[in-house]
C-alpha cells in the first residue's frame, strides 16, 4: 500500500480561527474529521494549552495519526466513531462541552491516495468507497441493487449530474449481465453514456457520479445534519464551531445551521433588543472565506474550499419544561 500524501487546507487561517478558544489550560479541541492528523499536529503545535480529541471513522487513518502525534502523549486522544456521535464522544471522555470543534468534511486525502480504497476515478480499484471499510455496503453493493429511481436520486442530488437518468437506466441494463466490481467497470459506462460534447467540459465525465456514490455510501449530508447542531450544542461560551467544506450541498447545510444559531429571533420593528433575547452565538467569519491563488497552486483541493466559523457569546438557553399533566394554559 502507497504512503499517502497530505496537505492540510487553509491550515493556518484554521489554527487561527481555534486559537481564541483554547487558549486556556486544558480547553478541549475535537477534530471530528482527524484524517491524517495535519490541522490536529498543528493545534497540538501551536496551541500548548489545548487538549486534542481525534474522531475518524476510518480505523487505517485513526492508527496513522496515532503514530503520528504519538510524541503528544496525553494531550491526544483518538476515538473510533462517526462525527455525529459527537456528544456520546465527550460523554465517554467524561466532558461536560468543548472549547473548539473542526470539520473538515469530504473524502481525505489519505483515502484518495490509497488505490485500494476505491475513493478515485483515475485508477481501476475495487469500488467500495466506504470511509469505515469494516461496516455497511460498498459503492458496488449499491450499483448492484438500488433500482433505476434510486440511482437517479443518488446521482442527482448527491452529485449535481445532468444524464442521472441515462446512466442509472444503463446500470441496470448492465448489471443484468455482469454486477459492477471495479471502478474501470463504471468509468467505461460513463464515457459510453455521458454524451461527448458534455465530457469535454466540466473536468473528468466519472467525477460527479463518483462523488455521488461516496455520500451515499457514507451517508454524508444526513450524519452532517446531526453533528452541526451537534456540535454548535457542545460547545461553551467562548467555544468556537470550524467548518470546511468542499461541496455546494454540505456548504449550504453548514450556512444554514450557521445562520439559525446566529438569528435574532424578535420581531423586525421592535425598536429594542430585549434583555435575553440575544442570540447565542456570532458569525466569525463574513460568508464563506475561500483559499487564495498561491494556496490553489501548492493543493488543488483547496480550489472549491468554503470556510465558516461560529462562536458561542453566552450560555445556551436551558431547555423549555413541558407542562405537567393537567396544567391550566
Amino acid at each position: 500500500m502507497a504512503t499517502p500524501s497530505h496537505a492540510p487546507v487553509l491550515l493556518d487561517r484554521v489554527v487561527a480561527l481555534l486559537a481564541p478558544a483554547l487558549q486556556a489550560p486544558g480547553s478541549v479541541y475535537v477534530d471530528c474529521t482527524l484524517g491524517l492528523g495535519g490541522h490536529s499536529e498543528a493545534v497540538l503545535e501551536r496551541l500548548p494549552e489545548a487538549r486534542v480529541v481525534g474522531i475518524d471513522r476510518d480505523p487505517t487513518a485513526l492508527r496513522m495519526s496515532t503514530e503520528r502525534l504519538a510524541r503528544h502523549g496525553d494531550r491526544f486522544t483518538a476515538v473510533h466513531a462517526v462525527y455525529d456521535e459527537l456528544p456520546d464522544v465527550l460523554a465517554s471522555l467524561g466532558l461536560d462541552h468543548a472549547d473548539a470543534v473542526f470539520f473538515d468534511l469530504g473524502v481525505s486525502s489519505m483515502q484518495l491516495d490509497v488505490r485500494e480504497r476505491g475513493f478515485a476515478y483515475a485508477e481501476d480499484a475495487p469500488l467500495d468507497m466506504r470511509m469505515d471499510p469494516t461496516t455497511g455496503q460498498t459503492a458496488a453493493d449499491l450499483l448492484n441493487t438500488a433500482s433505476a429511481s434510486e440511482l437517479t436520486r443518488i446521482l442527482r442530488e448527491y452529485g449535481e449530474e445532468k444524464f442521472a437518468s441515462r446512466i442509472a437506466r444503463e446500470v441496470v441494463r448492465r448489471r443484468e449481465t455482469a454486477p459492477f466490481r471495479t471502478s474501470a467497470d463504471l468509468v467505461e459506462l460513463l464515457y459510453a453514456t455521458i454524451p461527448a460534447p458534455a465530457r469535454r467540459t466540466g473536468g473528468h465525465p466519472a467525477k460527479r457520479t463518483f462523488q455521488a456514490l461516496r455520500m451515499a455510501v457514507n451517508d454524508e449530508l444526513a450524519v452532517l445534519r446531526r453533528a452541526i447542531p451537534a456540535s454548535i450544542a457542545a460547545i461553551g461560551v467562548g467555544g468556537r464551531v470550524v467548518v470546511e467544506s468542499y461541496h455546494s450541498l454540505e456548504d449550504r447545510l453548514v450556512k444554514r445551521a450557521f445562520a439559525e444559531a446566529t438569528r435574532l429571533d424578535v420581531p423586525p420593528d421592535l425598536p429594542f433588543v430585549p434583555e435575553g433575547a440575544e442570540p447565542a452565538l456570532r458569525l466569525v467569519t463574513r460568508g464563506a472565506e475561500q483559499a487564495d491563488e498561491h494556496e490553489v497552486a501548492e493543493n488543488p483541493r483547496a480550489a472549491s474550499v468554503r470556510l465558516r466559523a461560529v462562536e458561542r457569546v453566552r450560555p445556551a438557553p436551558p431547555p423549555s419544561r413541558p407542562s405537567s399533566p393537567g396544567a391550566v394554559r
